[in-house]
């Protein structure tokens, strides 16, 4: 009954995190009904484009259309600082809140040994080479298992070393009531409590 094309489209956008069948259905009819021929045409140009123009940087390992990408080549950025990430997403989104100015340097994924990923599958050995000159290193992975055995394996790394090794703090987001929190959550506010 569903045009061939049409049905080819909503298997195309329900492959996306996130996106069910129902939402990948009204996307599909949005753009056979609505959009116009030429913003569909330019739409399916980007996503053509999007595998072909983003590279890996070779400084920081971030996904990048420029290389070195536009952190790396920024001359105002604080160069004694860098911060690591999991992946290249983290980097968007501490960019997105304008306050950090250091470097970053991207893991590409965390130490996850029950889908067979270690410390080998990582950009350790880049990172290792990029300290040269770092006064400080900020671990920002996530609060997961995984992004905890990471970051405790970067600190046993490099403990020893004339770095600073700092960790992102957790705890309570602002608004947060106490009794909605878990008990992980609690832990870590208590854990990372500061000075008032």
């Amino acid at each position: 009954m569903m045009p061939h094309s049409l049905k080819k489209v909503i298997d195309g956008f329900s492959k996306l995190p996130g996106i069910g069948e129902k939402t990948a259905e009204r996307l599909a009819l949005f753009m056979a009904t609505q959009m116009d021929d030429h913003d569909i045409i330019l739409f399916a140009e980007d996503i053509r484009m999007l595998k072909a123009s983003l590279k890996t940087c070779p400084v920081c390992h971030m996904l990048t259309d420029e290389v070195p990408c536009p952190v790396c080549s920024d001359v105002s950025r604080d160069t004694k600082t860098l911060m690591v990430v999991a992946e290249a997403k983290d980097v968007f989104a501490l960019e997105k809140m304008n306050s950090y100015q250091g470097l970053y340097h991207v893991l590409g994924g965390v130490i996850d040994f029950s889908r067979g990923i270690t410390d080998k599958d990582l950009s350790v050995d880049l990172l290792e080479k990029r300290l040269s000159g770092i006064d400080e290193m900020i671990i920002a992975t996530s609060g997961t298992v995984e992004g905890e055995t990471t970051a405790k394996y970067l600190k046993s790394l490099f403990t020893g070393d004339q770095l600073r090794i700092t960790r992102l703090a957790y705890g309570l987001p602002v608004g947060t009531d106490l009794k909605y929190a878990d008990l992980l959550t609690l832990a870590k506010a208590v854990e990372n409590r500061q000075k008032y």
